[in-house]
């Protein structure tokens, strides 16, 4: 049985380095898309991953292709495309935070009937985005996963990352955000996305409308300050872990990624029997691995290995 199969979009973030002598940016070309980074931060945290999605068949989709295997995430639902790989230019402000800019390519043109539906049915967990929402038959394939899984009793994991630069109005973003929310399990969202998902900032309270639509477990990372959970009625607020921060890309993909690594690893039926000390102790895990990723630059090259967070001295903690 696969552990974690990921939907979504992998592509290219040309992310800045820095500048040259002359001022000008210098971009480096590392692999990314929010599903593909879940699927590898858990992979080296030592799950069995696998990832469905379409790349250009270009050098960098050679190139992603190559990471994800290099990575041991099973790639036999990746498919291509006569459209570019899709690219995200990354530009990185003095504090470390980020802006995007899409160019959108063949990662929006994935379709349902492309989608290894016995990969998902034999996976414990299946992950997606946003993004893959916002354009193209991906929209349709995303969803009719999602659908899928929910059929066969895999549990649906969903981070609504929030990329205005790729929709027409915050309004569709909203509207196409919350659509999949009935399928959903596992809920991850950012301080930021709570207020558009739910219409409150508050964690309390956000998480007590999402729990009411039935969602099971719902995380909301609030950067440094760590992450706030509802679980059965009950919630809490894991600390974060401080760190000095290099580049925030790809640090709640590789939250998500502990995450799920973790609650895979209890059985056939990842939240089954999970006491709130137990998730306590997952999410502690996935705050030091967002940490580490934090301390370095891109997203897939910046994700620790199980064996780096373990040099910690707190390897089992949950």
């Amino acid at each position: 049985m696969m552990d974690i199969t990921a939907i979504g979009e992998v592509l290219i973030d040309l992310t800045q380095t820095g500048v040259n002598e002359q001022k000008v940016p210098l971009f480096a070309a590392n692999p990314g898309g929010a599903p593909a980074n879940v699927a590898v931060a858990a992979a080296r945290l030592g799950a069995n991953t696998a990832f469905i999605g379409k790349v250009g068949q270009d050098g960098f989709g050679s190139y992603l292709t190559q990471v994800l295997e290099e990575n041991r995430v099973d790639v036999s639902g990746l498919r291509t495309d006569e459209a570019a790989t899709t690219m995200a230019v990354v530009a990185v402000s003095h504090t470390g935070e980020r802006s995007f800019r899409f160019v959108r390519g063949a990662d929006c043109n994935l379709k349902p009937e492309e989608v290894d539906t016995g990969l998902i049915a034999g996976s414990k967990v299946l992950h997606f985005g946003s993004v893959s929402l916002t354009a193209g038959p991906a929209r349709e394939a995303t969803l009719f996963a999602a659908q899928s899984a929910r059929e066969k009793g895999v549990l649906v994991s969903y981070d609504p990352n929030y990329r205005d630069a790729l929709w027409n109005s915050q309004a569709e973003a909203v509207e196409w955000m919350k659509k999949p929310l009935p399928l959903v399990d596992v809920l991850k969202l950012s301080d930021e996305e709570l207020p558009l998902i739910t219409g409150t900032g508050d964690p309390e309270e956000g998480t007590r409308r999402l729990e009411a639509e039935g969602i099971r477990l719902i995380l909301v990372t609030l950067g440094d300050k760590g992450a706030f959970y509802r679980w059965q009625g009950k919630t809490g607020l894991v600390p974060g872990v401080a760190t000095t921060v290099a580049d925030t890309n790809g640090a709640g993909d590789t939250f998500l990624g502990a995450v799920l690594s973790r609650l895979v690893a209890r059985g056939e039926k990842p939240l089954e029997g999970l006491a709130a000390p137990e998730l306590e102790a997952i999410l502690a895990f996935a705050n030091r691995a967002a940490s580490k990723t934090c301390s370095r630059s891109g997203a897939i090259p910046a994700m620790p290995t199980l064996a780096e967070l373990e040099e910690g001295g707190n390897a089992h903690e949950a």
